[in-house]
């Protein structure tokens, strides 16, 4: 087993092993901060109506353009990713957020506010993909995405519990000082991380070189990907107001949301536990199907203990199935060109789940929007099962 600190190379901060636990969780934390306000998207959602009075439809819009533009970015970074250095990118990207989320604070214009948070979801998108692509060339990938769930969990239900009720005194302000706060230490990390040059004999001397990347496999991973993300977030981005629609007391269920997002831990942990031990095509068969039950469940959240049941079993297998996912997609490509592009197909899902959510539930057309999350899952099962067995024949 290497030591967790290497200071092989002399530079001026120690650098964490590049396979260690360590050196997983501070890479785990550069793919989040770009995105954690997807993790606390309830939150955000909630705040911006009780906090600045926006409609249901104008604060799911400001949270999908800030997805939509991730998705942006982390298509331009896929390109752009072989001709910069990963490390001053990040430096650049993480500056740009803090920024963005500072200058946020003072925008109460709901159209104003969709395109400044579009504009950093651009650049945050770019720092996931970077940071995806950069997981990709770490041994055992989907580890590594499995820790980054764990971490996205951990810390996003912290924030469902602990943001909303901070909203009514200290106004919309709190959702972006908390984003802020997560960029910063973000970036005291950065310096810790190794610098995981290409793999060139996994990945090729050079783009001419490289391996040919299976096609088809690869589609099926990203249309799972996206259709997966877009059915969870839809359904997550309204979760507090599908909770108050069927008679439940707000104090009861950012709670329950957040002890979910804790609980969702378990599906991250146990990817990095197991990893590929037991193949792919039984686990992400397992997964999906449990999530298509539990979120079937949530037509009867006027009982709190199925309410909890469905969002804890969601939490789970969010956490579990995306892990394998974006391992698969990093499979495809050790360059990690594309990982980044398995980021841009998760981001827009993520972007279109609250976007179409925005558009059918209304004030309170909740059922239509569980319906149609389910259509969206069974869709995505069936895609990514294929890609699955092909890899599981491919390490046979």
């Amino acid at each position: 087993m290497s030591d967790p600190i290497s200071n092989s190379n002399k530079a001026a901060f120690p650098k964490a092993a590049p396979d260690s636990m360590l050196a997983r969780l501070l890479l785990a934390f550069l793919a989040t901060a770009g995105l954690f306000y997807v993790n606390i998207m309830p939150a955000l959602v909630d705040g911006l109506v009780e906090g600045l009075g926006f409609t249901n439809k104008e604060a799911g819009l400001v949270g999908s353009s800030n997805v939509y533009g991730a998705a942006v970015g982390a298509l331009l970074i896929v390109f752009l990713i072989s001709r910069i250095n990963w490390r001053t990118a990040a430096w650049v990207f993480l500056s740009g957020l803090i920024i963005i989320d500072t200058v946020s604070i003072f925008i109460g214009d709901a159209q104003l506010l969709t395109a400044m948070r579009f504009l950093h979801g651009l650049i945050g998108g770019m720092l996931v993909g970077t940071g995806f692509t950069v997981i990709a060339r770490t041994h055992e990938p989907d580890r590594t995405f499995g820790m980054l769930l764990g971490v996205q969990y951990g810390l996003g239900g912290l924030g469902i519990m602990v943001i909303p009720p901070l909203v009514p005194d200290f106004g919309t302000p709190i959702l972006f000082i908390t984003l802020i706060g997560f960029s910063v230490i973000t970036a005291l990390m950065l310096p810790f991380i190794a610098d995981y040059p290409v793999d060139t004999k996994s990945a090729g001397r050079s783009e001419h070189q490289a391996p040919a990347i299976q096609l088809q496999p690869l589609s099926f991973t990203l249309l799972a990907l996206f259709l997966f993300q877009a059915a969870n977030m839809a359904v997550f981005a309204y979760i507090i107001g599908l909770g108050k629609s069927f008679g439940l007391d707000p104090a009861f269920i950012t709670p329950v949301l957040g002890a979910a997002s804790w609980v969702g831990v378990l599906g991250a942990l146990l990817v990095v536990v197991f990893s590929t031990r037991f193949g792919r095509f039984f686990p992400v068969l397992t997964g999906m199907a449990v999530t298509l039950v539990a979120t079937w469940l949530l037509h009867y959240s006027g009982s709190p203990l199925a309410f909890i049941i469905a969002n804890c079993a969601v939490g789970i297998t969010w956490a579990f199935i995306i892990a394998y996912l974006l391992g698969m997609s990093a499979e495809f490509d050790k360059a990690g060109r594309m990982a980044a592009l398995g980021g841009f197909a998760s981001k827009m899902g993520l972007a279109s789940g609250p976007f179409v959510a925005a558009l059918i539930v209304g004030e309170n057309n909740y059922t239509l929007l569980i319906n149609v999350a389910l259509v969206f899952m069974a869709i995505s099962m069936m895609a990514a099962i294929i890609p699955a067995r092909f890899l599981d024949r491919e390490a046979s």
